[in-house]
């Protein structure tokens, strides 16, 4: 069981810079014209910052598909009072410094307590920079709210967790881990009981020096129907005990059969089999699946970080004192290049 340690983030600054009531501002990610389920657990975690927690939506970006992730936002949750739409060719793509710079400017108008965003890419990316504009000191990979300004967090790879009392001056930033705060099945709002749209107003939006220091590249990811890995039911993942790219199609056959995402270890992912948005683990995507298969998974600290609380656990290892058999509630101690051709064998293909 994971040990609990008590520690105070100390600033400078005195409780009489604190907002006496909650503003939580949500920095929310969107694709397709959908707010996506990340921003949603964000948003249930703002709901244990305390009963009259006023929410905000902060959306970035260009063109139809932003006026879309408004709607879709307005209406997806009861939580959210209030929709920000910052529209612009700035925001085209999520980088730090201009959306950072976006946060700078919408807080100085709102006067937020907190400040929330998942603990993705997309927050991790932007959140530090915007603590840094604001002087505060964020606090990240939060797991449990236990007050308006307490917080737990996991430490030293998920073997401890911390009590965070955070003292200093609003806003509050946090990042949590939406597996920790799952957003579930929420009744959707009627049109007539939407939450308000409203502009933000860019005209005291300044580029200066630090913006265009990063730019967009590209965008790669797998063209496939197989579900989002950070929301999946079932994940398979695979290990580098796999031994090569043409091996690890047999964990995406076995994936397709049960409708489920694949994983990878980050050995699995150094050794080129599979791409990088893929790895599970404390520097890849937390997951906490209904169900989490591991074949060839030794069970690094590091994976199991990023997996540990998985409802159900199954490992196959030829290794009987792999260190995942720990954590696993179901384990055979096998040759996996013979279990899984046994399972795609007998398990029924997905209707």
């Amino acid at each position: 069981m994971a040990m609990r340690a008590m520690v105070g983030a100390f600033r400078k600054r005195s409780f009489a810079n604190r907002s006496l009531s909650t503003r939580t501002l949500i920095l929310a990610e969107h694709e397709g014209g959908s707010v996506k389920a990340s921003s949603l657990s964000a948003v249930e975690a703002a709901k244990f910052l305390g009963e009259d927690n006023s929410v905000s939506l902060l959306l970035a970006g260009s063109g139809p598909s932003l006026e879309e992730a408004a709607s879709h936002a307005a209406s997806c949750h009861p939580s959210i009072s209030q929709v920000l739409l910052a529209d612009s060719d700035k925001f085209t793509y999520p980088l730090a410094e201009p959306w950072a710079k976006l946060v700078h400017v919408v807080q100085q108008k709102g006067r937020y307590s907190h400040i929330i965003a998942g603990s993705g890419s997309f927050g991790k990316n932007i959140l530090p920079r915007a603590a840094a504009l604001l002087d505060v000191s964020p606090i990240t990979d939060v797991t449990e709210i236990s007050g308006s300004h307490l917080f737990v967090r996991p430490i030293y790879a998920g073997n401890a967790l911390c009590t965070v009392r955070y003292t200093g001056s609003d806003p509050c930033l946090l990042t949590i881990r939406s597996t920790s705060f799952p957003s579930g099945s929420i009744t959707s709002r009627s049109d007539s009981n939407a939450a308000l749209i409203e502009k933000v107003d860019l005209s005291t939006f300044s580029e200066d020096d630090t913006i265009g220091k990063s730019k967009y590249i590209s965008l790669s990811s797998q063209d496939t129907e197989r579900p989002d890995l950070g929301n999946a039911r079932v994940v398979i993942t695979g290990g580098r005990a796999l031994k090569s790219a043409e091996n690890f199609t047999m964990i995406e056959k076995l994936a397709e059969k049960l409708g489920a995402a694949v994983g990878a270890t980050r050995a699995a992912v150094d050794a080129g089999y599979v791409p990088n948005e893929l790895q599970v683990g404390q520097t890849g995507k937390i997951v906490a699946p209904e169900l989490y298969m591991a074949f060839g998974v030794s069970g690094a600290i590091q994976h199991l970080a990023g997996m540990r609380d998985s409802k159900v656990i199954v490992a196959v290892n030829k290794d009987a004192d792999a260190p995942i058999f720990q954590v696993a509630d179901y384990g055979i101690v096998g040759d996996l290049f013979e279990v899984i051709p046994e399972l795609l064998e007998k398990l029924p293909d997905k209707k």
